[in-house]
């Protein structure tokens, strides 16, 4: 198997190079060459989550030494749940994909994990120390910094916008020391993304130190999160005979094009709806078809402040023109009113505790008309855990948040931060100082 970047079909690369290069050397992103025969899902039915993600993944994996290591990778990075949990007290067949259970309460767990056993695995003749550069709204950082702490031979260096995290993410950003380095960027998740994409442009940087990303430009992120939405459907049909719609809160697209990648391998997946926050520009773009990327507009469903997605060329890749896309994949904006009133009503009417992300998704499909909820089984992709956003959601349910136990360590933690201002320069310095 050979991917290619989305800028230029003719430019192939093993799995093995991809993970390592985080995004092609022409600025584009890395995605399959081919996609394997949907012969291969025969007989796929519910199964445990590593031993489902080894058997999925293992055609993207074929001709690579990586492959007779495979499921240990999975078994290593898929080490806790992701129950699928029915949602009480209405007609409609509606469930909850709670995908917040890993070591830092966010889905970006399952991908940073397989990533980080993925390239500790890969031998590199040189063994200089690779390092990951990564551009966070919030969870993406955590999770990575959490994925590679301690592991000899990387070095972590996280940038996140200065003020526009809430208070647990910035714990968890900057509790870690050690290999891993966080540094607050004056300016937006957009500004953060930029400085990654131009540091990997940079021909200084490229020639002084060898680099990556954890970021979901990285496609060692993103194939993992296909194994979560193969499972839920995969239950779903089993036990109705129906199909599964998702409903996914959207800021990159990562999350999208995974669940598009789902359904590209032939996984009963019906429709996909995505919910945006305030930042429009890929609902816009649904509705007019014009890429208008814009400054991202801060809002209390922090982790989707994205004005610039990078992913959308990966679903551009995948849908070649706005006709198609717009029919294979539904998009809406969700103003932090209606967040707010989500995670009310949610809770009164359901007894769902949701984090903003999650209530946005859940927004978008109460707005759905009854004929769409009638036709499927949708679900509700819960991408953190409430507590992460407690001053946001504990006042709407009028009740306290208990977090998870590994939540002591960020709030006891010192924390190890920079900022930063947005330009190349002083960001170059500081990598190559380091």
């Amino acid at each position: 198997m050979n991917f290619c970047s989305t800028r230029d079909p003719q430019m192939r690369v093993p799995l093995s190079r991809a993970l390592q290069d985080g995004m092609a050397p022409d600025g584009g992103l890395y995605v399959p060459a081919a996609w394997p025969a949907q012969e291969a899902l025969a007989g796929a039915g519910p199964a445990a989550l590593d031993l489902l993600a080894a058997r999925l993944l293992a055609p993207f994996f074929d001709g690579e030494a990586l492959a007779a290591q495979l499921p240990a990778v999975a078994a290593e990075a898929f080490n806790f749940p992701a129950p699928l949990t029915p949602v009480a007290g209405g007609a409609e067949r509606l469930s909850v994909l709670e995908l917040y259970h890993g070591p830092t309460a966010a889905f970006k767990d399952f991908g940073a994990r397989f990533l980080a056993a993925c390239l500790a695995r890969i031998a590199r003749p040189d063994r200089a120390e690779l390092n990951i550069l990564v551009a966070t709204s919030g969870d993406t950082g955590g999770a990575v910094a959490a994925a590679f702490h301690g592991r000899p031979g990387f070095r972590v260096v996280l940038l996140y916008p200065a003020g526009r995290i809430s208070a647990l993410q910035l714990r968890q950003l900057c509790c870690w020391g050690g290999n891993v380095r966080s540094y607050g960027v004056r300016g937006s998740f957009d500004d953060c993304q930029r400085l990654v994409k131009e540091a990997f442009r940079d021909r200084q940087l490229r020639g002084a130190l060898p680099m990556s990303s954890a970021n979901s430009i990285n496609i060692g992120r993103l194939l993992p999160q296909i194994a979560y939405f193969a499972s839920a459907s995969l239950g779903i049909r089993a036990a109705e005979g129906v199909n599964a719609s998702f409903v996914i809160p959207s800021g990159n697209l990562g999350q999208a094009v995974a669940c598009a990648w789902a359904r590209q391998l032939g996984l009963p997946i019906s429709e996909i709806l995505l919910a945006h926050n305030a930042n429009r520009t890929f609902p816009d773009f649904l509705s007019d078809g014009r890429w208008r990327p814009r400054p991202a507009i801060a809002t209390i469903a922090s982790a989707m402040d994205v004005g610039d997605p990078g992913n959308f060329e990966r679903l551009s890749s995948l849908y070649r023109d706005h006709e198609t896309m717009r029919t294979r994949i539904r998009a809406v904006s969700v103003s932090d009113e209606a967040i707010r009133s989500s995670i009310s009503s949610e809770y009164r009417q359901a007894g769902l505790v949701l984090c903003p992300h999650t209530a946005a998704a859940a927004h978008a499909y109460r707005m759905l008309p009854d004929s769409a909820k009638r036709d499927s089984h949708w679900v509700l992709a819960a991408t953190a855990h409430p507590a992460k956003f407690q001053e946001t959601v504990e006042p709407l349910v009028d009740k306290t948040i208990i977090p998870p136990a590994a939540f002591a360590r960020w709030r006891g933690a010192p924390l190890e931060a920079e900022e930063i201002g947005c330009d190349l320069d002083g960001f170059r310095a500081r990598l190559l100082a380091a």
